[in-house]
């Protein structure tokens, strides 16, 4: 009987296969792991845990990164908890909980992956990527924990704790730390990250008296209307333009 046929046989009588082997050169994520601060021995780990489902629907055979990003969320929260543990020894659970939250969330999570340029390294199905899901914040936030999953599986917890210490110590001291980003500065990152220029907003219309004046501004992006809001302000009005402008690049996200 020929390997191949072997193969077929075993299919039928229901024995598990094992998944291809993903088709990512090494080369290709080389600055990745540089980036990152940490050399897989297993480099297959690191293509899986790059592969969205979206992909592997078009590939039969492949695995997804769900899996990783399943395990890559529980490390990240034992050593995100124990982080928190060991640097606020005075803090008590509701305010370590509030921290944690905002050092773990999807937001946090994306923010890292674009430093990291983890969206250049992903196996995207061409619907996705048609899409932008290069920089789609839930996406990359799970493609994040999945790499961090994969580094658990390669190098054990002691290097899950170097790897996620990256994002920590970066969140601790900034954006995460100082609560919420608005809707300017969150399309703002969005431009930036995709190497656009930088959103322009314009007062196309103010009414009534000035002690209740109500203005109206249109949010642009690459020369493009993307959105239109008003208020009582003029940075009340530019920020609702950039939420609309928001919830156009990306309605599953508006609001996450």
């Amino acid at each position: 009987m020929t390997e191949a046929a072997g193969a077929r046989v075993a299919g039928i009588a229901g024995d598990s296969v094992a998944p291809a082997r993903h088709p990512i050169p090494v080369a290709a994520l080389d600055a990745f792991t540089a980036r990152l601060g940490y050399r897989f021995d297993d480099i297959e780990l690191l293509a899986q845990a790059v592969t969205h489902r979206s992909w592997c629907a078009e590939h039969a055979g492949f695995a997804s990164n769900e899996r990783l990003e399943f395990l890559g969320d529980a490390v990240l929260g034992l050593v995100t908890a124990e982080w928190l543990f060991e640097r606020h020894p005075d803090l008590p659970e509701g305010e370590l909980s509030k921290l944690k939250s905002s050092l773990v969330s999807a937001r946090s999570l994306a923010r890292h992956a674009r430093r990291l340029g983890l969206g250049e390294q992903l196996q995207l199905g061409v619907g996705e990527e048609r899409s932008g899901g290069r920089d789609k914040r839930s996406l990359l936030a799970d493609s994040m924990e999945a790499v961090f999953g994969a580094v658990f599986r390669d190098g054990g917890l002691e290097a899950a704790r170097k790897v996620i210490g990256g994002l920590l110590e970066t969140e601790s001291g900034g954006e995460a730390s100082r609560g919420p980003v608005d809707p300017k500065t969150e399309l703002q990152e969005v431009a930036q990250a995709r190497a656009w220029a930088l959103p322009e907003y314009r007062l196309v219309d103010s009414q009534g008296p000035d002690h209740e004046k109500v203005f109206v501004f249109e949010c642009f992006l690459e020369g493009e209307l993307a959105g239109t809001g008003q208020g009582r302000s003029k940075k009340v009005a530019e920020q609702a333009a950039a939420a609309q402008a928001l919830a156009s690049l990306d309605p599953s996200q508006a609001g996450s």
